[in-house]
This record gives structure tokens, C-alpha cells and sequence, in this order.
């Protein structure tokens, strides 16, 4: 027999020694008398039967339940929200906290709220270093018991939740349901500035720090700010060096897989952004919408010295070299320098002896394109002399 005693308004989940689950709810100060395959214990002894304490506040009309497993109990309980339906009264009120917002369980360290006390914990472990569950594979170890599923799930190459448009499995089932959302355009997490809705309230939340101005992850090299985690991610890669996407190809290699991308177009001649004006294609989103500016005549990059506008930004660059003198590109023979790499390039054929340019009418060959023009005069004056 099991006694449960001055327990106020509590619901319980019982486990039993081979892991079957229970529930059990009662009033406050009230002896409840438990008996079950014939135990006896009290509530304070060690024994293989634990009480997981799950929800406190129970409701005060709640009284003694018919003891019965939980995986066999009907999801009786339902959101009002979005109806989704539960076994377990204490699971569809943490789930409301979903909606509401309600995060009543704070880190004492640095603060974070949850919705439900046993994130906080396994939150507590990231300042704790604790990492309780390991894998008995490769002896990683981990913070949360799901994190260890996933990552055994992973190993085994298991995805027992499979997506009945596109058959992508998945390890998890709420993996799959987020991942459903692709297919049926469902976006229920709006954001309550500007309206925007999500398909994931992760993505809502991201999103969110745009109007908030909240970057809560900082370089440790540079102490610069990001509001993702992947940006931080990313922008590390400028102080270490690491460049782990390379093509398969030329073997170049890139910091971010989008670059990679991008880069592999220059092989295979893909050319997918095309302008709606003249039909032109580009292979980079970026190019193209610089291009469009041809035809729309937007000039949006000002210079403050002589608001002269230009349609790159990068030829505004260029153009600010005359006002403040900057002569970056040197050359290596005579360290005359120069304000554009292209006049750079021109001069150091002085020195290389290069003339790339041919006269058509006698084959004369000159170092400068200008040159070529001077002299191709001579032939003009020929023709309209005979």
C-alpha cells in the first residue's frame, strides 16, 4: 500500500518498476491509500515504484483517479487554441503556455524563462556542464535524454515518421509536423508587430528580434552582435580561417555552403535569374537586380562630397577615391599607386611589356586600348585621302 499524505493539490505520474506509467490525483491534506500489484510503501522510502511529481495546482474539482496507463488513456483533454488533445490534464495546461506565453520557471543564472520545469533543468545543465545521458555507441554524452534519442535515431539511420507528400522521414514526430507545414502553407505563429506569420514559433521568435533589436549572441573575438546563432556561427569563420564547403571541381573552398552555391554555377553554366526587360540571365539574385537598374535608371548610392549618384555601390566606392586621395593598389615593380585595380592592371604592362591590342588594318599591337584608337586614325586619313 502507498500512502501519499499533505500533499497539496497535486497530480501525479506514478512509474512503476518496469517503466509502466500512472496517474493519480487528490485533494489537499487528504490520505490517499494506493494499492497496487500488492506494494507497500511510504511516499518518503527509496523503492523501484517513483512518484514523478508533474503539475502543482491541480484543479480543485480534480479528485482520485482510476489508476491506468498512460499510453492507454484517452486524450480527453483538448486546446481551446488549436485542438490538439491530451491524456494528461497537467500536459494541455503546460501546453497553453504555448499560447499565453506564460514562462513561469526562471534560471537563477542568467535569467532565461521556460514554460515547463523540466526544461529548466535540462536548461540548468548547460551552466552546470552536467551531461547525464551517453551514448553507448560512441560514449558521447549529452544534456536532455531526447537530444540522446535524436542522436541515437540519427546513428541507426531510424526515421520512423515519414511525410506522406514527399517521404522525407523523420526522427521525431513533432519534426514531422513542423515539417508538414512546407506542403500545407500552414503558418500559425504571427508576430504581433508587423503581422508576419511563421510556420515555427523558433522562426517567429528569431524574427522578432528585428523589432526588438535583441542580439543575444556575441564573438568572443571581436565582441560583435548577432541575432541568430548560425550568423555567429558564420561570422567565426572570418577569424578562423575554416572554409569547410569546397568544390568538387576546382577545389576552392568557402566559408558558408550558399557561397559554394553560388560558386558552382561559374562550372556548370547555370544562369537562373532572368531580367523580365531584356532577357538577360544572371547567375546570382544580386546581379540581376543590379542589372534591372539599367532599365529602371534607379541610381540609389549617393556621394556625400558632390552627390553624384551611381547604380552599384561599388562604383560609388571607387568614385569616393577621388575626393579622399586613397591610392590602395600599388604596383610591384615601380610602387607607383592607384586609385582602381583596372588602372593597376593598365600600368604594369609598361613594365611586362604586354599589347594585348591589335590593329586590325596592320597589325600593330599596343599596350593601351587609347593608343589603338590614336593610331587607327591614320589609316582613316589614308582611306579618305584615296
Amino acid at each position: 500500500m502507498m500512502v501519499l499524505q499533505n500533499y497539496a493539490n497535486l497530480e501525479n505520474v506514478l512509474v512503476g518498476p518496469h517503466g509502466e506509467m500512472y496517474t493519480a490525483s487528490h485533494h489537499a491534506n487528504e490520505t490517499v491509500n494506493v494499492k497496487i500489484e500488492g506494494v507497500s510503501v511510504a511516499a518518503e522510502e527509496e523503492d523501484p515504484l517513483r512518484i514523478a511529481v508533474q503539475e502543482i495546482k491541480a484543479e480543485p474539482e480534480s479528485t482520485l483517479n482510476e489508476l491506468q496507463p498512460v499510453h492507454g488513456e484517452e486524450r480527453q483533454y483538448s486546446c481551446d487554441e488549436c485542438g490538439e488533445s491530451f491524456s494528461q490534464r497537467f500536459n494541455l495546461k503546460a501546453h497553453k503556455r504555448v499560447h499565453s506565453g506564460e514562462r513561469p520557471f526562471s534560471c537563477s543564472m542568467c535569467y532565461k524563462s521556460f514554460s515547463r520545469q523540466s526544461n529548466l533543468k535540462a536548461h540548468q545543465r548547460i551552466h552546470s556542464g552536467e551531461r547525464p545521458f551517453f551514448c553507448d555507441v560512441c560514449n558521447k554524452s549529452f544534456t536532455c535524454l531526447s537530444n540522446l534519442k535524436t542522436h541515437q535515431r540519427i546513428r541507426s539511420g531510424e526515421g520512423p515518421f515519414s511525410c506522406d507528400v514527399c517521404d522525407k522521414s523523420f526522427c521525431e514526430q513533432g519534426d514531422l509536423k513542423k515539417h508538414g507545414r512546407i506542403h500545407n502553407g500552414e503558418r500559425p505563429f504571427s508576430c504581433s508587430v508587423c503581422y508576419k506569420s511563421f510556420s515555427r514559433q523558433s522562426n517567429l521568435k528569431t524574427h522578432q528580434r528585428i523589432h526588438s533589436g535583441e542580439r543575444p549572441y556575441s564573438c568572443d573575438v571581436c565582441n560583435k552582435s548577432f541575432s541568430e546563432q548560425g550568423y555567429l556561427k558564420k561570422h567565426g569563420r572570418i577569424h578562423s580561417g575554416e572554409r569547410p564547403f569546397c568544390c568538387n571541381i576546382c577545389n576552392k573552398s568557402f566559408s558558408e555552403q550558399g557561397y559554394l552555391k553560388k560558386h558552382g554555377r561559374i562550372h556548370n553554366g547555370e544562369r537562373p535569374f532572368s531580367c523580365s526587360v531584356c532577357y538577360k540571365s544572371f547567375s546570382r539574385q544580386s546581379h540581376l537586380k543590379t542589372h534591372q537598374r539599367i532599365h529602371s535608371g534607379d541610381r540609389p548610392f549617393f556621394c556625400d562630397a558632390c552627390n553624384k549618384s551611381f547604380s552599384e555601390q561599388g562604383y560609388l566606392k571607387k568614385h569616393g577615391r577621388i575626393h579622399n586621395g586613397e591610392r590602395p593598389f600599388s604596383c610591384s615593380v615601380c610602387y607607383k599607386s592607384f586609385s582602381r585595380q583596372s588602372h593597376l592592371k593598365t600600368h604594369q604592362r609598361i613594365h611586362s611589356g604586354e599589347r594585348p591590342f591589335f590593329c586590325d588594318a596592320c597589325n600593330k599591337s599596343f599596350s593601351f586600348v587609347s593608343n589603338l584608337k590614336t593610331h587607327q586614325l591614320i589609316h582613316v586619313d589614308v582611306c579618305s585621302k584615296s
